[in-house]
């Protein structure tokens, strides 16, 4: 596992303040994904103003139409609500699941905290059936956090 080799390589990105934030996100998505070969799809969703939704943000992998999810719906939108993490080892066994693409096999989710509030989340598609791990919470957790150090 790669996690903690790449902890400094997230902070130095997270702190080039003269990339834009989503810039920033966008270079933590790819660093993620071309590191982690279980990793295949990694976006940033937040809290979408005022509305019960969430909006994608910057993300690595192919192209999703889901780019707003209400509250609720799906795993991202179940952790909107929960304010916990959301393994999924396999999607066919989720009533709730928002198929993305016939290849992902399993999902994580994890909520990013902003002063206490559920701002938004890392969301992670893999692949590779049941690859995650409590490793892999406790890194998105620390990413998460570092993220919310700049929004």
């Amino acid at each position: 596992m790669p996690f903690q080799k790449l902890k400094p390589q997230i902070k130095a990105i997270l702190k080039t303040e003269e990339l834009s934030v989503e810039h920033r996100l966008l270079d933590v998505c790819e660093l993620l994904k071309e590191n982690i070969s279980y990793y295949n799809w990694v976006g940033f969703y937040f809290k979408n103003g005022d509305k019960e939704e969430l909006k994608l943000s910057s993300y690595a992998g192919d192209p999703t139409d889901h780019t707003i999810i209400p509250f609720g719906k799906g795993i991202c939108g179940q952790v909107a609500v929960s304010n916990k993490n959301f393994v999924v080892p396999d999607v066919q066994a989720q009533d709730n699941y928002i198929a993305c693409s016939i290849h992902v096999k399993a999902e994580i989710v994890v909520p990013l905290f902003v002063n206490g509030e559920n701002f938004g989340q890392i969301d992670i598609d893999s692949n590779t059936p049941d690859p995650f791990t409590e490793e892999d919470e406790r890194f998105l957790e620390w990413v998460n956090e570092q993220v919310a150090e700049i929004l």
